[in-house]
């Protein structure tokens, strides 16, 4: 691992190695207890609702797990402000921010197809430092800390070893303003798509980037995503000896709601790539203002 930004972070912080794998932990039972708890709801929903753009639910899931990780984070680290996906930023202001995902993958979860999970990541001036995601359909948990890595459970975690794009398998994502814009990954899928083994859409950001870290998947790339889509999978990645960074490959910015996360065998190869992809006029389907 060749300092991982999440590495550098925490020592700008000045946070210690207990302080870490203490406030890992705190991640770790939260998102367990968050994900037991939308297994409650799965398949017994009762609401249903559209936050105002296509395809952008939330349901009585959503906001339940949300008011469970809130009050414990508030609980045991209340000296620790939040960032929350349905709450918005709560508590105190300061460098430390958790990022809150109380249901990744809300539209799988209410169609009752089981890839869904709670994301909780801990950043210092926006740089991932570590996290926690649930994933209780599977009956996983991913977490970890700079100073002991990632773990699955309590499996030990390792990108893969994939070093050409032609072996690899991928995983994206689309943005809820793909119908709307060129700028839509559409394009980059299919290219993408033609020069892999294959290109998977599972619908939930953080268990993307987690499946990164186990190395059941060897890269990933999205646009449009929010911190707490991001905060714990990329720290994950990192801390996996996975590289990260946004599409040119520099800097990952988690204000962008772009990234890069891959083993580091192809991260040149997706770059370029990727590069070469423009968006295509007419590729919008249901989108005629779009049509040149």
């Amino acid at each position: 691992m060749n300092n991982p930004t999440c590495v550098i972070a925490a020592e700008k912080a000045g946070l210690t190695e207990r302080d870490l794998i203490e406030l890992a932990e705190v991640s770790k039972s939260i998102a367990e207890s968050a994900g037991n708890l939308l297994m409650e709801h799965y398949g017994n929903l009762n609401n249903i609702e559209n936050k105002g753009r296509i395809g952008d639910l939330v349901t009585d899931a959503d906001l339940d797990a949300e008011s469970l990780v809130l009050k414990h984070l508030k609980e045991r680290t209340p000296e620790i402000a939040i960032l929350a996906e349905e709450s918005g930023n709560i508590g105190p202001s300061g460098s430390l921010k958790w990022c809150v995902d109380p249901l990744d993958g809300t539209t799988n979860f209410a169609h009752g197809y089981p890839f869904f999970g709670t994301s909780i990541g801990l950043t210092w001036q926006n740089k991932p430092l570590l996290g926690a995601i649930s994933v209780p359909y599977l009956k996983q948990i991913y977490w970890g800390a700079p100073p002991i890595g990632s773990f699955c459970n309590k499996q030990k975690l390792s990108v893969s070893r994939c070093s050409k794009l032609v072996d690899s398998l991928l995983v994206t994502g689309f943005a809820y303003d793909r119908q709307t814009r060129l700028d839509n990954n559409y394009a980059e899928f299919c290219w993408m798509t033609h020069r892999t083994r294959g290109v998977r859409r599972g619908g939930a950001s953080a268990i993307d980037l987690a499946f990164v870290a186990s190395g059941i998947i060897d890269g990933y790339w999205e646009r449009g995503l929010s911190a707490w889509d991001l905060a714990a999978g990329t720290a994950l990645v990192e801390m996996s000896g996975g590289t990260v960074t946004n599409y040119l490959g520099g800097e990952f910015d988690i204000t962008s709601g772009r990234v890069l996360a891959c083993t580091p065998g192809i991260h040149k190869h997706l770059i370029n790539e990727l590069a070469e992809v423009k968006p295509l006029y007419g590729s919008c389907f249901g989108a005629p203002e779009l049509q040149k």
